[in-house]
Formats: C-alpha cells, sequence, structure tokens
C-alpha cells in the first residue's frame, strides 16, 4: 500500500492494474482502516482518472457473490447522486417505465445519501424487499422484466469502506462508482452525474468495462438526471466509440419545468409521486419520467431515437404495464420470509 500511496500523493495515477492490486489489498486484513482512509484522501486530492475508477468497480464486482459473467441483455439507470436537488425518485420511477416497454432492468440502488428518499427507501415503503437473493434477482428478471439489488446486500464485503467513508465525511471515489458496481454483466446501461467533469470519466469506465451502448447524463442545473429545465448534456458510448451530443426538452416535444417543481420528499411522499406518475398523473414528475425513461429506452437499443422512446415510455404507463411491474415485484416480495 505504501508504494501506491506515494504514487498519488505525488501526483502520479495508478494504472488499471494497479489500482485493482491496491484495491484488493485493501480487502485482507493486513491494511488498516487509516491505510484506507489515506487511500481514498489521496485519490481524491489527486483526481482519479478513468483507470482508477474501473479498477476499482471491477475489484468490488468481483467481491459480490450476486456477479453474474454472462452479457445478458439488461440494463441499469443509476445515478450517482450528490446533486442535492432533493428531487423525486426519478430513475427508480423510469425503471419501472422501461421494464413496462419490455426492457429488462437490474435497478441497482441503495437508501438516501445526497437526497432525503433514496432508491432503497421508497421501495420499501411501497413494500418492496431489499434482501432477494440471487436466484430471486434472475427469476424477476425473467419474469417480470425488472429487479432490484440493494447495494448494501449485494456488496457486503464493503463494510470496512463504509466505515471509513462515515469518518471521513467528505466525498471520495465511492461517490462516483456506485453505478458502475452493479454485479449483473449489464450490456447497456444509463448514468447520471451530477458535474461536467465526470461524464467523460465516468463515459470511459463504462467503455473499458464492456458495456456495448451506455449514455452519460448531466441534467440542466447539475441534476444526476435528465432535466426539464433546460440543456442536458450527454455522451453516447457505441461499441467503443464516445459520441458527445445536447438536448434539450423541447427537441422531444416536452415542456420546460424548473426543478423545484420536481422536488420530492419523505419515503411516504416520494412513494405517492411514485405511483402517480405510474398511474398517469400529468405534469412536471410524469414529464420527468417520460424524458428519463425515454433517454433508458433509446440506450437499451429498444428504439432509434429519444423521441421514439419516449413515446413507447408514455404507452408502458398509460397501457398499466409499468405500474403492473411494481405490483408484481411487491407481490413478489411479499413471498420472501423477512
Amino acid at each position: 500500500m505504501k508504494t501506491y500511496l506515494q504514487k498519488l500523493i505525488n501526483k502520479e495515477n495508478l494504472s488499471r492494474e494497479e489500482m485493482k492490486a491496491a484495491a484488493s489489498h485493501c480487502f485482507t486484513s493486513e491494511v488498516t482502516e487509516s491505510e484506507i482512509a489515506a487511500f481514498l484522501i489521496a485519490l481524491q486530492a489527486k483526481g482519479e482518472t478513468a483507470d482508477e475508477i474501473t479498477g476499482l468497480a471491477e475489484v468490488i464486482r468481483e467481491k459480490s457473490s450476486f456477479q453474474t459473467e454472462n452479457t445478458l441483455n439488461v440494463i441499469d439507470n443509476c445515478g450517482t447522486g450528490g446533486d442535492r436537488s432533493n428531487s423525486f425518485n426519478i430513475s427508480t420511477t423510469a425503471a419501472f417505465v422501461m421494464a413496462g416497454a419490455g426492457i429488462k432492468i437490474a435497478k441497482h440502488g441503495n437508501r438516501s445519501i445526497s437526497s432525503k428518499t433514496g432508491s432503497a427507501d421508497v421501495l420499501e415503503h411501497l413494500g418492496v424487499s431489499l434482501s432477494f437473493s440471487k436466484e430471486h434477482i434472475e427469476e424477476m428478471l425473467a419474469e417480470n422484466n425488472i429487479a432490484f439489488l440493494f447495494a448494501p446486500h449485494v456488496h457486503e464485503v464493503l463494510k470496512p469502506f463504509s466505515i471509513v467513508r462515515q469518518h471521513l465525511g467528505v466525498p471520495t471515489i465511492f461517490n462516483v462508482i456506485g453505478p458502475l458496481t452493479n454485479p449483473i454483466q449489464l450490456e447497456t446501461q444509463l448514468v447520471g452525474v451530477y458535474r461536467k467533469d465526470l461524464l467523460e470519466k465516468v463515459a470511459e469506465s463504462l467503455n473499458k468495462l464492456g458495456r456495448r451502448r451506455a449514455v452519460v447524463v448531466t441534467g440542466a442545473g447539475s441534476l444526476d438526471e435528465a432535466s426539464l429545465a433546460g440543456l442536458n448534456r450527454l455522451i453516447v458510448i457505441e461499441d467503443g466509440k464516445l459520441t458527445p451530443m445536447n438536448l434539450h426538452p423541447e427537441e422531444v416535444n416536452l415542456p420546460i419545468y424548473p426543478n423545484e417543481a420536481i422536488r420530492g420528499g419523505d419515503s411516504k411522499r416520494n412513494a405517492e409521486i411514485l405511483l402517480s406518475v405510474l398511474k398517469g398523473e400529468p405534469g412536471a414528475y410524469f414529464d420527468t419520467v417520460l424524458l428519463n425513461a425515454g433517454i433508458g429506452i433509446y440506450t437499451s437499443r429498444k428504439t432509434d431515437s429519444i423521441q421514439a422512446g419516449i413515446e413507447l415510455a408514455r404507452e408502458s404507463i398509460l397501457s398499466g404495464a409499468a405500474l403492473e411491474r411494481l405490483e408484481r415485484l411487491v407481490s413478489f416480495s411479499e413471498k420472501i420470509p423477512v
């Protein structure tokens, strides 16, 4: 560890393999919490590279008993969080819309970190289990197009890092890599980041992780979701090629709303908002989900354009298919012993 720490202190980047070696060492009993803390702070002070992000994500995935090796036609739409917008659970709601449109989605998420209510908080309130087994997840993906992977449950080995991060109380590389650690081998992925400077780094990491197609987005007003407030910046990863693009809601026939219009609340309030969207109640929440689900559907290659993805998202909601995916997930959860 001292060798890697010295390199970071000297502002030298670690290669992907060096990062994997250093991260793997952190999981052994030979490394103290102080050394892990020093490692995370040195990385943050230097600035994490795509190779370092990729290396750590690979090690975390390899340590999970939920890891799958075979490439499946599965997507995730988890964001990094960190925008402190207190928005409702946009990507979680959009996940059910995408599933209703016929897309298999392994939704990776956690409890609240930077918002009032995380994906796990709102889903737990709705009656979704946070302790699905690997077999449960595979069954739900096959039968219902959607499964939820609660990050602490599928990454139990990360407890030492979690304790250190709590003590540090400052942003680290873990505030970036969450979406990249989904143990399911994803073919496609939609990732939201709240900082424009992370767009390319995360896009490069997704490419190195082998995604055949992916989209990284920073929303207007620095949201880690696509926003109806103005210009959204995206990078599309397609078979190894990274292509930047901009997207304004007016380009896809959606109205403009300020980000204040999509604020959420506690888990009860956000569950109410999620249900209102899946039941087709018009307004800022509904249109924001259409935009994000539309981008997700486009990312999955289900449509050739975001506009077509938005229309398929609308159909998923208005037909009742999206709500049915949630209801089936809750019913499945009720059969699982507590």
